[in-house]
């Protein structure tokens, strides 16, 4: 039997989130916080954040983009790219999306606060951005839906994300790492461009074709 990864992904998420959530000293235990990764050697910590998150809707969000984008784009590796630039095994690609999206999320939180003691973030909105853009390389002409609402092309969506994710860091206001979801969108990016060497002619034809008809 093949265990599916993004189903693992998910209920290992859920699961971990919801107990997290009624064990403070357990969601302490699992959030990203660099200076104790760097001095402490925490490494799990890496990882572990994506498994938590700050409440049901944080959460919510997370799992149903994941699930949205995540499973037809798990399909399509699964099925294997036709000229892939990197050779990667088909059933394991997309849990490689997912990890490398969560680790190199994790970049921008350590260059810029391990001597911060008090930085602490958590969920796996930047794995989810990793997702999304690959996504995005592979379907660009998908229709999306901007707030659940507005009709977008994906590709236009796709440029919409760096622009307001990159601006919103740049403000460096509120709580939501931004920072975060611009590597965790870029590392799905470079994923898209190394599993498939045809993804730039095809992403241009397909946009071409949709402005030209």
């Amino acid at each position: 039997m093949i265990l599916d990864p993004l189903l693992i992904v998910l209920a290992a998420t859920a699961l971990i989130s919801w107990q997290a959530n009624q064990r403070p000293q357990l969601k302490e235990a699992l959030l990203y916080q660099p200076y104790r990764v760097l001095h402490h050697h925490e490494w799990y910590r890496l990882v572990s954040h994506s498994l938590v998150h700050g409440d049901s809707m944080h959460l919510f969000i997370n799992l149903f983009v994941l699930w949205q984008f995540g499973a037809p784009l798990q399909i399509l590796l699964n099925n294997g790219i036709a000229e892939p630039l990197i050779p990667l095994p088909g059933m394991y690609s997309f849990s490689m999306l997912y990890l490398g999206g969560v680790l190199f999320a994790a970049i921008p939180g350590m260059i810029r606060h391990s001597e911060n003691p008090n930085y602490r973030s958590l969920g796996a909105s930047g794995a989810v951005s990793a997702v999304l853009i690959a996504y995005i390389l592979n379907f660009p002409t998908a229709q999306l839906l901007l707030f659940f609402v507005i009709p977008l092309p994906a590709f236009l969506a796709g440029a919409l994300f760096f622009i307001y994710e990159r601006q919103m860091d740049r403000r460096g206001q509120g709580r939501i790492a931004h920072d975060a979801h611009l590597w965790g969108g870029l590392f799905g990016l470079i994923f898209a461009l190394a599993s498939d060497n045809q993804i730039i002619g095809n992403f241009i034809s397909a946009v071409s074709n949709y402005f030209t008809g």
